[in-house]
């Protein structure tokens, strides 16, 4: 079986941190990352300090880290990161046997899930439309004469 990975386009502006095995079910912690999905760093952060729920803090944990990696590795500010892609999978379940009265057994099931959490730089993004529209610019001014030039203001 061949694996193939999947190349994303945008891999320069794109940080990320993974939580595996984080022990809470998939249900619950998608709560909690459907409230967050798309909003910046910032304001991410704060959603995050004040919703009551138990989710909150291993989340809030990953977003901390893959900030710390978009400084670290990428030299991104904070201010310019939002969060693009947020996803929790289902993790291994772990399952143990409680015992009860008359030697019988109920089963216990300790579900956990992976949580992904992915950050974009959107000032790399935004200067690189900047300069696309500067050359698409240039190029119309290269087809004026220079009377018409004198006119034209950015």
């Amino acid at each position: 079986m061949v694996m193939i990975k999947e190349k994303r386009a945008n891999k320069y502006t794109e940080v990320y941190a993974l939580g595996r095995h984080i022990c809470m079910s998939a249900h619950k912690a998608r709560r909690v990352i459907d409230q967050i999905r798309g909003r910046s760093y910032e304001e991410t952060l704060m959603i995050l300090e004040l919703m009551p729920y138990r989710a909150c803090y291993p989340i809030l944990k990953l977003v901390y880290s893959a900030a710390a990696n978009a400084k670290h590795n990428k030299n991104f500010n904070e201010t310019s990161l939002i969060i693009s892609k947020a996803e929790v999978n289902e993790g291994t379940t772990v399952k143990k046997l409680k015992p009860r009265a008359r030697g019988r057994s109920y089963p216990i099931k300790r579900s956990t899930c992976h949580i992904t959490i992915v950050l974009k730089d959107i000032s790399v993004d935004e200067q690189a439309e900047i300069d696309k529209t500067l050359i698409w610019k240039q190029v119309e001014l290269r087809g004026m004469n220079n009377k018409t030039k004198k006119f034209i203001f950015f």
